[in-house]
């Protein structure tokens, strides 16, 4: 069985390092790679998606795996060369029924609809992008008939980055929080706005990356197995455990945007970084789902670099780097500027008590396209119909409205998007735990010292990877299942405090 096991571990190695060359390919696309180079890019990444594909559907990984999974059954519960056997088989099991001309069709056209979007949204043209969309819902109808069966057709779709999830109980989720969050909104939303002015004098672009990054060193984001580079959406992408890099985009007139994207790329580098070594090239390594990454990123950007202990050690820090754009700003002043709930067009930049309505909207536009209730064409309005109903307000183009996320033109449509607010509900949770295994946190945040907080979630989350379940994740850590009540608490006492509720 050992000889067997090292052997599924080969050829496991060689799919990993193809998936790593692609995601080399991916990163430069999005970052230094010249617009010309668009439609070779995309055939390079569509044949090592090809050869990936074929490597690990190969039927000898199959007959390896059902070799192995009695041996399996047999190892401690904790094995972690059983858990490897587990997600290999369900990993295998699944792709093994997604055509190998589906995945050459997909990754040379999502590798040409990303490049066509990066033109298309500062010249404000959908109708350029509209018959690729097209496509692209398409092809994600197509992955998910690939899984017949299914309750609603996002669920093959949804059940790839958030594992265990299906339409229906993401809703069910969504509901729930939508009635929590929606009178909590027009509490806020109908007192004077906080004024964010001090966040939108000109602010030195090198200064903000480089305050940026001294924070996200801080954090624990080792920079050894690291790095940051410029993109058009901010984005983490994993080569291997040491080589995690991130990336930002930074306006001149607006310091939060460079600063806080930067916390929350480090969040999800972080967690890629603290996975066990012994993963490295398994499907073991790397995050669990998409919620649970997005939890870390929405940890440190939000529920530690929002905070006012945070900002309490580093707004000095901010001003001395900045003394002319923050001269008269009090700590106070600054402290609400970057917590302002307002309704807003862009979900990046939304506020933490408004985000979620953002996410859901898209969720809900991306089951109407599966189901066909809506069409691509009619995708826009239905997007400016969308944030009025819900947000009281209309973006002037489709800059601000359904080209602001990159996520359809460079991926599926279905499972993009519920993961962000998953994530913010297991941020709390997780969170919530931590200070009750060390109550000391919040006082360490407030100097500036991070150690007890990353160790912790490094020991309770990051080594496992994908080892376990989101649920038993989940399970393991807090000693529950997902439940909105910690986040909800966590709002309410923070803006009640802010907004005097």
């Amino acid at each position: 069985m050992e000889n067997k096991l090292k052997e599924l571990k080969t050829r496991l190695a060689e799919v990993s390092d193809l998936g790593a060359a692609g995601a080399v390919l991916g990163w430069d696309q999005a970052t230094y790679m010249p617009p010309g180079g668009a439609s070779a890019r995309g055939r390079q990444m569509a044949t090592l998606g090809s050869i990936a594909q074929a490597k690990f559907t190969d039927a000898a990984i199959g007959h390896l795996l059902d070799e192995l999974e009695p041996w399996a059954a047999q190892q401690p519960a904790d094995s972690d060369d059983a858990a490897l056997i587990r997600k290999t088989r369900k990993d295998y099991d699944k792709q093994v029924k997604v055509s190998a001309d589906w995945v050459s069709r997909a990754n040379l056209h999502i590798a040409e609809t990303y490049q066509a979007w990066t033109e298309a949204r500062p010249a404000n043209d959908f109708k350029s992008v509209q018959d690729a969309l097209k496509v692209t819902l398409d092809l994600s109808r197509e992955y998910a008939d690939f899984f017949p069966g299914y309750e609603h057709i996002a669920d093959p779709l949804i059940d790839g980055p958030d594992p265990g999830m299906k339409a229906a109980s993401i809703r069910s989720v969504f509901s729930e929080l939508r009635n929590e969050l929606v009178p909590l909104v027009q509490a806020i939303t109908s007192q004077k706005e906080a004024d964010d002015s001090s966040l939108r004098k000109s602010y030195p672009e090198k200064k903000q990356l480089d305050f940026g990054i001294e924070v996200a060193k801080d954090y624990g984001y080792d920079f050894n197995r690291g790095r940051q580079d410029m993109t058009h959406h901010p984005f983490c992408t994993t080569f291997s455990i040491t080589d995690v890099r991130i990336t930002t985009r930074v306006q001149r007139k607006y310091l939060a945007d460079a600063l806080f994207s930067t916390l929350h790329e480090a969040g999800h580098a972080m967690y890629e970084q603290g996975v066990n070594m012994a993963y490295e090239a398994t499907p073991l390594a790397g995050g669990v789902s998409s919620g649970v990454h997005e939890s870390q990123s929405r940890t440190w950007e939000n529920i530690v670099g929002r905070s006012r202990g945070f900002w309490e050690h580093y707004y000095p820090k901010l001003k001395a780097a900045f003394p002319t754009q923050l001269k008269g700003v009090g700590l106070d002043k600054f402290y609400r500027a970057i917590n302002k709930v307002e309704r807003s067009l862009i979900r990046t930049d939304a506020d933490e008590v408004t985000y979620n309505l953002h996410v859901m909207l898209r969720f809900d536009l991306e089951l109407q396209l599966l189901e066909g209730s809506l069409e691509i064409k009619d995708l826009p309005e239905a997007w400016h119909a969308r944030y009025k109903s819900d947000l009281g307000i209309q973006a002037p183009s489709d800059v601000d409205g359904v080209l602001q996320d990159v996520h359809w033109y460079g991926g599926l449509i279905g499972g993009a998007f519920q993961g962000y607010t998953l994530g913010n509900i297991m941020s709390a949770l997780f969170y919530d735990a931590a200070l009750k295994a060390h109550p000391s946190i919040p006082g360490e945040i407030s100097k500036g010292e991070f150690d007890t907080l990353h160790t912790w979630l490094r020991e309770n989350i990051y080594q496992y990877g994908s080892k376990y379940e989101p649920d038993d994740l989940i399970q393991r850590v807090t000693g529950g299942p997902l439940r909105i009540a910690p986040y909800i608490k966590y709002l309410r006492t923070k803006y009640g405090e802010l907004y005097k509720l």
